[in-house]
């Protein structure tokens, strides 16, 4: 079975053909970061005008790589929620236009159980039930995948992502957007012991994150330096930063692989491209023996393989949508379908 699945999320224009959830026989994206680059940052009314431009080209393309046409298709996938509300309807239209001309289903995913799924293309192996570290730029989650469709948030940030931490920190040492991704690069030169820096708790719920007190203690420590004129070493705070985030992140991740008995763990997002973080994951594999999967780096950002996978086990499960379909730009990884169809 075919899913042809569409993202449109944040600052990628994807489409990918993927074969029974697991096998990816095309996926294209076309990139935004550079023109973003010029402003630090994604800037949501670029990113829609700019998908509404790519999105023909992306799906055709992503058809063609495929070898299908859209008679092959069983069904279209596309992601419906969280992200930036403009881009979604994007790519949410899209699809429901072109499921309407080729009469076929049309499947709504959720961004985050696309990246859940991204194992799913990585381990032909992998099955629920497992654990599942989820951390990219909005979003930081551990979440308790019981079955394909079925999954439930056990923690949680409160406030910022590890990947906005990332990049907000970045940000604010100058280096360029990505901020994350270019401070793992810098770190991985840099002595993590070199500053101290908090690692946060959330009273009564010691699973959930919190990221604020850590970023405002790096700007904090960068503003205080450049008043006194005392020069920041770069790649060391960086490196001290990255392990701030990682060893709170692992912490908490750690302590609920432990409660929790899992014997498979894994970890979901862009931010799960970081290489400490896969690192201390491993150890932590080792150290409970659960069996640890992660995402091939070229399926940890947004694309729309990962959509096309988790589609075909929505479709399998009979969660289709009409035409009456909604972009959200929030929704709990764990509200039921009925929420797509509100």
């Amino acid at each position: 079975m075919l899913i042809l699945g569409i993202e449109t999320s944040c600052d990628e224009t994807a489409a990918a053909v993927v074969e029974d959830g697991r096998r990816v026989l095309s996926s294209v994206v076309a990139s935004q970061i550079e023109e973003h680059k010029i402003y630090g940052g994604v800037v949501p009314e670029i990113a829609s005008r700019r998908h509404s431009e790519a999105i023909t080209a992306v799906v055709s393309g992503a058809l063609d790589e495929a070898g299908a046409a859209i008679s092959d298709v069983s069904a279209v996938a596309v992601t419906y929620a969280p992200g930036l509300i403009g881009a979604l309807l994007v790519g949410v239209n899209f699809a429901k236009g072109l499921a309407l001309s080729a009469d076929l289903p049309l499947v709504p995913v959720h961004h985050l159980r696309g990246h859940i799924a991204a194992n799913y293309l990585s381990h032909g192996e992998l099955e629920p039930p497992f654990l599942c570290l989820v951390v990219s730029g909005g979003h930081s989650h551990i979440v308790d995948v019981g079955d394909y469709c079925t999954l439930d948030v056990v923690a949680r940030t409160r406030d910022d992502a590890a990947g906005e931490a990332f990049d907000k920190a970045a940000r604010a040492m100058g280096i360029p957007y990505p901020g994350g991704v270019e401070l793992d690069k810098i770190a991985e030169g840099g002595d993590p012991g070199a500053y101290k820096l908090p690692r946060p708790r959330v009273e009564g719920s010691p699973l959930d994150f919190s990221f604020s007190g850590l970023k405002t203690a790096a700007l904090n420590l960068l503003n205080s330096a450049r008043q006194r004129g005392e020069e920041i070493n770069v790649p060391n705070l960086c490196a001290s930063y990255r392990r701030a985030v990682v060893e709170y992140l692992v912490d908490h991740f750690g302590t609920a692989v432990r409660e929790s008995g899992a014997g498979r763990i894994a970890a979901a997002g862009g931010v799960s491209a970081n290489r400490l973080l896969r690192r201390e994951l491993e150890a932590l594999s080792r150290e409970t023996g659960a069996a640890l999967y992660l995402p091939e780096l070229r399926y940890c950002g947004d694309n729309a393989a990962m959509i096309a996978a988790q589609g075909y086990y929505e479709f399998i499960n009979g969660h289709t949508a009409g035409m009456g379909l909604n972009a959200y730009p929030q929704m709990d990884i764990g509200e039921s379908f009925s929420a797509a169809l509100l």
